[in-house]
C-alpha cells in the first residue's frame, strides 16, 4: 500500500509545545500543524493526507512517549506561517511567501485515550511494522497500515 492510499497517520507532538489536552481545549478541538520541517513529512501532509483521515496523537520527547488521542485531519495544506517568523524556532530564511517551502495541517482531536506507552506498542509483535517503531525512523508524521490502526483503536477502547 502507497503512502497515498493511507487513511490513517500518526502525528507526533512535544507536549509541552501541543498535548492532546491543549489541542482539546483549542477553539473548535482543533490546532494548526505546525513545525515540520522534515520534506518527506510535508510531502505527506501536501500529496497524501486528506481531510476526516484518523491521527494516533503521539505524545514525543518526554518522559513517557506514547499514543496519547485519536483526532482527525481537519483541514487543506496551507502554508506554515512560523517559517516566516524570525522568533519562531521554526524560521527559515530560505522560504518566502510566494514560494513557501513549509506546510501545514488543522488536526481536530476527537478524544484523550489512555496512554498507550513506546515500551507497550514494542511489546505487541502485530505492530512490529509500524513505522514509529522502526529503528532510526524519527519521522513527525508517519502513514498508520489500517489494520494497525484497527488493533490500536481497540485496545485504545477498552
Amino acid at each position: 500500500m502507497t503512502a497515498a492510499s493511507h487513511r490513517y497517520w500518526l502525528m507526533k507532538s512535544e507536549p509541552d509545545e501541543c498535548s492532546i489536552d491543549d489541542a482539546l481545549a483549542a477553539p473548535d478541538r482543533t490546532v494548526p500543524w505546525t513545525g515540520v520541517r522534515n520534506y518527506q513529512a510535508r510531502n505527506f501532509m501536501r500529496d497524501a493526507m486528506q481531510v476526516g483521515d484518523g491521527v494516533l496523537f503521539y505524545h514525543s520527547s518526554c518522559p513517557e512517549p506514547g499514543i496519547a488521542g485519536i483526532a482527525r485531519v481537519a483541514s487543506e495544506p496551507r502554508p506554515d506561517p512560523t517559517q516566516f517568523d524570525p522568533d519562531s524556532p521554526y524560521y527559515d530564511a530560505a522560504s518566502k511567501p510566494e514560494g513557501p517551502r513549509w506546510l501545514l495541517r488543522d488536526v481536530q482531536a476527537l478524544r484523550k485515550t489512555r496512554l498507550l506507552g513506546l515500551a507497550e506498542l514494542r511489546a505487541r509483535p502485530e505492530l512490529a511494522e509500524l513505522l514509529v517503531l522502526k529503528r532510526g525512523n524519527r519521522l513527525s508524521i508517519t502513514p498508520v497500515e489500517p489494520a494497525h490502526w484497527d488493533l490500536i483503536a481497540g485496545w485504545l477502547s477498552t
